[in-house]
């Protein structure tokens, strides 16, 4: 969420200076070098596909808000350390409390939220509940003086049709509080996305780093608020699941997210949302044994035009 529900959102306020890793690649909207950004939208396309099955084997052993704090607390905490002994600086105070509220927003509220909703949701709806998350982004990019153009408007039009035809199946509705949550955590998710773009976050990785460690903080509190538990904690396919997420899923994919939101405009940034639920669905069927019914996969093929075209949008990053 796509986990799911689905990098390093980093942009600041003020300019500054990209990491050492990165700092010699310029705007793909420009004359940079587009490698990274093909490479980084590529692990896009396929890692966080998979992680919504590895979300939905993850929860056979951890509850939801546990397992996403886990994996955020130690991919944070081993990039952040990884980052200072090689010189990074920390993040000023300024830094902190925009990681803190773009963490909360796309870890606590995106991917948390679609954990939350895997309890319930297969993780191949969940995916495809997801893909309306280009649709929102290019809605709160408007708050910041970004509309949408004509053609973004009609795919905003064509993918919200999808996002009710999928609603009238019965497999995210089955439970009110998994859809609502997969609802939220798209919100959610859009929002975080949209708002890095305009407040003060570290450079580079470390960016990736301070949201991980502030957004698994924030997980564990509400893990312990709702007193969680883990019955099945040893099972062996859980805390492989979770060794993926935290390798894959947030360690490369979260960075390379965050490289994607500050090089690309939001709605490219975001097109990983309508090949995520092939991938998804796809391993949920050969894998995990679930089923799609025939509204379903209309409304799969009606959302993923909506996004499609509003990928295909023009206007600056």
């Amino acid at each position: 969420m796509k986990n799911s529900y689905q990098v390093e959102p980093a942009t600041t306020v003020q300019e500054q200076p990209l990491s050492n890793d990165l700092a010699k690649v310029k705007d793909i909207t420009t004359s940079g070098n587009p490698f990274l950004v093909v490479l980084s939208l590529f692990s896009l396309y396929l890692i966080w596909g998979g992680t919504y099955l590895a979300m939905r084997i993850g929860l056979e052993g951890f509850p939801p808000f546990l397992m996403a704090s886990v994996r955020f607390l130690i991919a944070g905490s081993l990039l952040y350390a990884v980052l200072r002994l090689r010189g990074a600086v920390a993040p000023t105070r300024a830094q902190w409390i925009g990681s803190a509220i773009i963490g909360t927003l796309l870890l606590v509220g995106g991917n948390g939220g679609v954990a939350f909703s895997e309890q319930w949701v297969a993780s191949g709806l969940a995916a495809v509940g997801l893909a309306a998350i280009p649709l929102w982004t290019a809605l709160f990019a408007g708050f910041w003086g970004r509309w949408p153009t004509r053609i973004e408007w009609l795919g905003l039009g064509v993918g919200f049709v999808g996002v009710i035809l999928l609603n009238l199946g019965n497999g995210i509705w089955a439970n009110p509080l998994g859809a609502i949550a997969l609802l939220l955590a798209a919100i959610s998710w859009a929002l975080g996305s949209a708002w890095s773009r305009h407040i003060s976050l570290p450079p580079g990785l470390m960016s990736s780093a301070a949201q991980m460690v502030v957004g698994g903080c924030v997980l564990l509190v509400l893990s312990l608020g709702l007193r969680e538990r883990t019955p099945n904690l040893a099972v062996g396919q859980s805390l492989w699941a979770i060794a993926f997420l935290i390798i894959f899923g947030s360690l490369i994919a979260f960075s390379a997210y965050g490289y994607l939101l500050r090089h690309v405009r939001p709605a490219l940034a975001t097109s990983y949302a309508y090949v995520n639920p092939m991938v998804a669905v796809g391993l949920g069927v050969l894998l995990a044994g679930e089923r799609l019914t025939l509204i379903e996969l209309v409304a799969i093929a009606v959302t993923l035009t909506g996004v499609g075209l509003v990928s295909l949008g023009k206007g600056r990053v």
